[in-house]
């Protein structure tokens, strides 16, 4: 990948509050057209991440690009090419909704009306109401309207979905989806898995202030265990499930992991024993954050799992 190619690109990335490392060492390279995945618990850095990447706080070491610019130094021109939405927005009282998407947007040299108005509608958001007289929820949608409906070529999303209903979180997966086909470069810090999951096409998970693995999901899953349901004519001996790992036997009902690369041969074995019914299921982005959260040492560098 060519520095072109690269949104963001931040390399050896640290900051402190007083004797507190809240960044030590951090990588991080997003690239042009895609939707980046920032996965991690709680006080691991991505609030700071983000902040330095805004412009907001001044990073102790490293080196930070935005869109081949520095984002303490020309944070005031990055802000027209970019848009953020928090995960706790706060808007002005007594300006309302729409007023508050126009004057968002006229910070990025205005909006496109026409998909103004259709994300509106599709939000289901009243643009009429006051700031004071909306919920978490319909706070959250204004920021989201007033970030997509701009052309802004990075959005930097941090729990955008928060206090949205299923339905709302639905259409935000779809409109992130369209943002990206129109060429904007997406970097998504959520807690929501299975958004993450659906949207992303690459994944880091930082931990301790750095960068502990980073690929898309299938690099990721790599040797992960594969989850296995199977209803059986007979039950199968002991020798057969010998091969597999966590069995559940219940009666005819089993339940069991195996690596993923040797499910051909777990199918022919049960296969033996008359299969009623089989489910196959990936390990889940959920899972492999808890395994790969709880396996990551805290003094390694970032693990490249593949590109």
């Amino acid at each position: 990948m060519s520095a072109a190619d690269a949104v963001i690109d931040v390399h050896g990335l640290t900051k402190s509050y007083g004797r507190f490392p809240a960044l030590t060492g951090l990588d991080l390279v997003v690239e042009r057209g895609q939707v980046h995945g920032f996965l991690g618990p709680n006080g691991a850095g991505k609030s700071t991440t983000i902040r330095v990447l805004l412009g907001l706080l001044r990073a102790d070491g490293g080196t930070v690009r935005l869109l081949g610019e520095d984002p303490w130094s020309d944070v005031v021109a990055l802000h027209r090419r970019l848009a953020y939405v928090p995960g706790d927005v706060s808007l002005w009282p007594g300006m309302t909704g729409g007023e508050a998407i126009d004057l968002l947007g006229s910070m990025r040299g205005g909006l496109d009306e026409e998909r103004r108005a259709e994300l509106v509608e599709r939000f289901e958001l009243d643009p009429t109401k006051r700031g004071r007289q909306y919920s978490k929820g319909n706070r959250q949608k204004v920021a989201i309207v007033a970030a997509l409906a701009s052309d802004a070529e990075l959005l930097i999303l941090d729990e955008p979905t928060s206090g949205l209903d299923p339905l709302m979180e639905a259409v935000f997966q779809d409109v992130i989806g369209e943002a990206k086909q129109r060429g904007a470069t997406v970097l998504l810090s959520s807690h929501v898995m299975a958004e993450v999951e659906t949207l992303a096409d690459r994944l880091s998970i930082i931990r301790d202030g750095r960068v502990v693995r980073t690929g898309t999901l299938t690099d990721l899953r790599g040797d992960a265990r594969t989850t296995v349901h199977a209803v059986l004519e007979r039950v199968p001996d002991g020798r057969t499930l010998a091969a597999l790992h966590e069995v559940r036997l219940d009666g005819r009902t089993l339940s069991a992991t195996i690596e993923s690369d040797r499910i051909g041969q777990a199918m022919t074995v049960l296969t033996g024993y008359g299969l009623v019914s089989l489910t196959v299921e990936p390990p889940s982005l959920e899972s492999l954050f808890l395994r790969l959260y709880d396996d990551a040492p805290s003094t390694s560098g970032p693990a490249e799992v593949s590109r």
